[in-house]
């Protein structure tokens, strides 16, 4: 017996280019048939902020579709990752939407800030493409095929 196809929107929050072509090749695997992924990227942490709240650029629910998940680089423009994550799990509108970090970063002072902000994972890229594919390819079926959760699109409202 197959699985329903389910569609999930990634929201990926990240300022270097080359990583974001990396995630998306990485999860964005031909031949899927479980869930349609659709890669949303914002390279800023206020952009970040605005696509969640439906501010500015993303008003339209057909621009800012609500994510099923984001990956946060803490080293942003803008707004830094660990403010994103603080205004995302500090509004009972977007709390319940899994934010995973997912940096270059394996300080033990950043693990600890992002989880006490609520990160609901954390991620060190590794150097290696072929680990880097690896983990996101376990992230991506565990957060978006196994993980359940209930984000109503309707009650964002700017």
């Amino acid at each position: 017996m197959s699985r329903p196809y389910r569609r999930a929107v990634l929201l990926v929050v990240e300022d270097d280019p080359a990583h974001v072509r990396l995630i998306e090749r990485c999860l964005c695997p031909a031949g899927d048939e479980d869930v349609h992924l659709e890669l949303r990227h914002v390279a800023d942490g206020q952009q970040a902020l605005d696509y969640l709240f439906r501010r500015g650029a993303f008003v339209d629910s057909d621009a800012s579709p609500r994510p099923q998940l984001v990956l946060l680089d803490l080293r942003l423009p803008r707004c830094d990752g660990f403010e994103v994550l603080e205004s995302v799990k500090g509004d009972a509108r977007t709390q319940a939407i899994p934010v995973v970090v997912l940096t270059t970063s394996d300080a033990p002072r950043d693990i600890s800030e992002a989880y006490a902000r609520q990160a609901n994972g954390y991620l060190v890229k590794p150097g290696d493409i072929e680990e880097m594919s690896d983990m996101l390819a376990r992230a991506r079926a565990f957060w978006l095929q196994h993980n359940r959760t209930v984000i109503d699109d309707e009650q964002i409202a700017s």
